[in-house]
């Protein structure tokens, strides 16, 4: 598709008010920009929000993984149309807008409604035909970003190091093991509203990454944040105690969850250290503590192999 970028904002902007009168004749109106990013613009207008995917977003995946939205109530927020519009070039989507996880209050962050909603996807047959989950990839092209932004930065190297030993699978470079269950593919807490606005129940939100694979890679990131000191260790048992209570299949229900998770969780360890690097390299600036802490770790995976029938290695915050 070709963008015309500088259009697509204002005409976005008409279209979700066109969207939003329709749909609710008095409109109490009020219009605000939710994002404004290469990747994703995000605009709302009273409780109808739109969303231009990305320019390079493929179509018919798109349009399979928002059919998948609508037929899982009570898990991900359904759309407010059918299939993805075309506007000056990117493809859009409808939404109902949704209460989202107050950032400014970590205490009150819904990790048991998460692990829930997840247990509960990774359970649920795929309602219709998907693509594969899009995590692996997305890993893939941040890495590849890396090489091509840093090349000779200090932190790229025990980065690349970490990633190139992880299995084919986890670079998005052979088939997954598992091709049947159907996993979010960008878990994190800002993938979750309340709907209706302001205290109904929580929903999965953002289908961009939808699709089938290995159910842990949905788990990842909060295991990874957990393995590098960047989330106590009571909030990730909360969300993994609330994932095993309701179901979920991708860990056990008991003992050790690490040989399932360690090779999703270097995974997404190396691609946030990978965007990291990039982000800093860009604004030309040094690592933060945060970013250097995720470098740390991939520093620490290259020296113990990954978790699997020949190892139990996992990445560790010590």
């Amino acid at each position: 598709m070709t963008t015309d970028a500088p259009a697509l904002l204002p005409a976005l902007e008409a279209r979700v008010r066109e969207t939003a009168h329709a749909l609710t004749p008095a409109c109490p109106c009020g219009a605000a920009t939710l994002a404004d990013r290469p990747d994703a613009t995000v605009v709302r207008h009273a409780g109808t929000v739109a969303k231009a995917h990305a320019a390079d977003a493929d179509p018919a995946e798109l349009a399979l993984r928002v059919t998948a939205a609508s037929r899982l109530p009570g898990v991900l927020l359904p759309p407010l149309a059918p299939a993805p519009a075309v506007l000056h070039g990117r493809l859009v989507t409808f939404w109902p807008h949704g209460t989202p996880v107050d950032p400014d209050d970590p205490d009150a962050a819904p990790w048991e409604a998460a692990a829930t909603l997840l247990a509960r996807l990774h359970r649920t047959p795929a309602p219709t035909a998907v693509p594969a989950m899009r995590g692996p990839a997305k890993a893939a092209l941040a890495v590849a970003r890396l090489r091509a932004t840093a090349p000779g930065h200090p932190a790229t190297a025990p980065v690349l190091r970490a990633w190139s030993a992880l299995p084919g699978w986890a670079r998005g470079a052979s088939a997954p093991p598992d091709t049947t269950t159907l996993c979010h593919g960008d878990l994190h807490l800002g993938q979750l509203i309340r709907h209706p606005a302001p205290d109904g129940p929580w929903l999965l939100i953002d289908v961009d990454d939808l699709g089938t694979g290995v159910p842990a890679w949905d788990l990842a990131r909060p295991a990874a944040w957990y393995a590098c000191g960047l989330l106590p260790p009571e909030e990730w048992h909360r969300f993994l105690t609330a994932y095993r209570a309701a179901g979920g299949p991708a860990v056990p229900a008991d003992g050790d969850p690490w040989p399932a998770l360690d090779v999703p969780a270097r995974a997404l360890t190396a691609q946030t250290a990978a965007r990291a690097v990039t982000k800093a390299v860009l604004a030309d600036r040094p690592l933060d503590e945060v970013e250097c802490s995720l470098v740390d770790a991939c520093a620490r995976m290259a020296a113990v192999r990954p978790a699997g029938p020949q190892g139990r290695g996992r990445v560790s915050p010590q």
